[in-house]
Formats: structure tokens, C-alpha cells, sequence
């Protein structure tokens, strides 16, 4: 705590602001000294969570994150609809990754200071190990979240690798360094969830247990919608993650963040918990939704529910 900057990361983070703008990056930047929290970053790393596998890990990903890419062919083949959506498929029946989706890129999820010149971007997920993730914030479950950290940059090297092999320009995006995107905002406008109260997108086949990578291209791949399963409405009236969040860091309503209505994590509470556990992840434990099985199942009450609603309204259309 005595290494806090004296702006708050609130602030940073534009709470309150009426105005749209770009993110300002609070954490996790490539380069520590370049942000006012920096120095609460770096000594996030003198923690030893007393867990190999962080060690191991973080180096394996420095690797991963170091390999060259191949030059993009000459020739440029495009497969059409139907041969991108087996790459996705392919993508996930080896494990590279568990769920891809892809939008079209946007400068609203671009933060201060960066520009994009590649106009899509495909988005992945791989999924937590749910038994590891549910011990949260012991260091069995950050291990697991960095074991999912590589994966993820696996996923997104071996696909811009493949996209250059086939000719279309590529650029793996890879956390938990923050980048030049926002990656949740492109995941949840690529089908791949809904923002939920504790800050994270949820899915209803992986609850919001799961990491992010993505590939910006200039690829013709087809592109994927934004999916409404009731998340919103389910969190409106949830408190599970709000009330098991040891610092009390998820707040219960929707804030003003760059004039946007959002779900919002306090971050000046969240940090010092966060540093001190070298992760935490309880918000995305406990999260019903997470729980095998129960994401899908309240998808599909909310379609049935969806749906009953609609019919009800064609109905009284027609009686009238």
C-alpha cells in the first residue's frame, strides 16, 4: 500500500466520466514505469505464492511470445465462410482452444495511444480447469490461471502463424500484459459473452472461466454477432460474486465509466488483494454460471423465457 501513485486508478480508469474517450492502461502495462500504479505492478512479482508452476509458466510463455512468425505467403487463399469455420473447429478439436468468434475491429476498444491497421480481429477462449479455478485465491488456482495465460498465447501464435501461411497479414494479441486492445469488449461484439457485474465476460458454456488471446488480420473471415443469453439480467439481481469479494470491490450497480452504463470493479479496493494473493479470480469462481453445466442450462431458461414473453406479445398483436 505505501506504493500507491497518488491518482487513484478509479480515475484512470475514467468512473464518472460523462464523455466518451479511450482506456487508459491502469495495469499490467508492457512496461511498468509508463503508468502510475507501476510500481504496485512490479512488486506484485517479488510475491512468492508458493507454487512452481507460476515460475514455470511465465518462462514458458516468454518463449511462446518469442517465436518468430513465418513471413505472410505471397499467395493469399481465402476459403470462404465454410473452410474459416473448420479452422475455428479444428482450432478447438486439438485443444488449441476451447471457442473462437470474430468482429470486425473498432477503435473503441483501442487504448490511449494506439492504432490498429488490420480491420478484424478473432477472439479465443480457453477455459479453466474448474476443480483448480474453484480454490481461488489459493496458489493452485492462480497456477491454473497462468497455465491458461500460456495456452492462450499458444492459440494466438499458432493462428497468426497459420493466417501468414495462407497470406493474410496477422498480429498475435496475447495477455495478461495489456496491449493495444481491450479484449473483452472485442470477445463480447465476437458472440463470445456478456459483460458480467465482477468486470468479466461470461459464456454460457464456460461460465467467466476462461482467458482471453486474439489475432488481428486483414483475412476475409466470417463475422460473429453479439450473443444475448440473460447474463444482464441474471447479474442485476445476483450478488454471489459481490458478497465472496474479500475487499468488497464489486460494485452493485451500473457506473458511468467514459460515458458508457457499465458493470464496474472498484480497482483501488480490487489491487492491494489482488497483489497480496498474486491473483485472486474468487468473482470468477463462484460465479453461478461457471459451475459446469449451470451456464448452458440458464441460457436456455432465459431463450424459454425469451420466448414465452415473445409469443405472449404476438398473441395479444393478433387477439387485438
Amino acid at each position: 500500500m505505501a506504493l500507491r501513485p497518488p491518482v487513484s486508478g478509479n480515475v484512470i480508469n475514467g468512473l464518472g466520466e460523462p464523455d466518451r474517450r479511450p482506456a487508459s492502461t491502469v495495469y499490467w502495462a508492457p512496461d511498468p514505469d509508463d503508468i502510475p500504479h507501476g510500481a504496485m505492478q512490479k512488486w506484485f512479482y517479488t510475491v512468492d505464492p508458493g507454487h512452481p508452476d507460476f515460475a514455470v509458466e511465465r518462462a514458458k510463455r516468454t518463449r511462446i511470445n518469442a517465436t518468430p512468425l513465418p513471413d505472410v505467403a505471397a499467395t493469399s487463399q481465402d476459403v470462404g465462410p465454410d473452410g474459416w469455420r473448420q479452422l475455428w473447429a479444428d482450432l478447438v478439436q486439438d485443444a488449441t482452444c476451447d471457442a473462437v468468434g470474430a468482429a470486425t475491429m473498432s477503435d473503441d476498444w483501442l487504448f490511449e495511444g494506439h492504432t490498429v491497421d488490420l480491420p478484424r480481429i478473432i477472439v479465443m477462449a480457453v477455459q479453466h480447469d474448474y476443480d483448480q479455478i474453484s480454490t481461488a485465491p489459493a496458489a493452485q488456482a492462480g497456477a491454473e490461471v497462468m497455465r491458461q495465460y500460456t495456452r492462450a498465447a499458444k492459440a494466438a501464435m499458432t493462428l497468426a502463424a497459420r493466417l501468414r501461411e495462407m497470406g493474410w497479414q496477422s498480429k498475435p494479441l496475447t495477455g495478461p500484459m495489456a496491449g493495444a486492445v481491450a479484449m473483452i469488449p472485442a470477445a463480447i461484439a465476437a458472440g463470445l459473452g456478456e459483460l458480467g457485474k465482477h468486470g468479466s465476460a461470461i459464456m454460457p458454456a464456460f461460465g467467466s472461466s476462461f482467458r482471453l488471446s486474439a489475432v488481428l488480420t486483414d483475412a476475409p473471415v466470417p463475422l460473429d454477432q453479439p450473443q444475448v443469453h440473460g447474463v444482464d439480467d441474471f447479474c442485476a439481481s445476483c450478488r454471489i460474486c459481490e458478497d465472496a469479494c474479500p475487499p468488497e470491490a464489486i460494485l452493485p450497480e451500473k457506473q458511468t465509466v467514459r460515458g458508457q452504463e457499465k458493470w464496474y470493479v472498484d480497482f483501488d479496493r480490487c489491487l492491494p488483494f489482488f497483489n497480496q494473493h498474486q491473483g485472486c479470480a474468487i468473482c470468477i469462481a463462484v460465479c453461478p454460471w461457471s459451475r459446469p453445466g449451470v451456464g448452458l442450462n440458464l441460457a436456455q431458461k432465459y431463450a424459454r423465457r425469451t420466448a414465452g414473453q415473445s409469443n405472449g406479445r404476438n398473441s395479444s398483436s393478433t387477439e387485438a
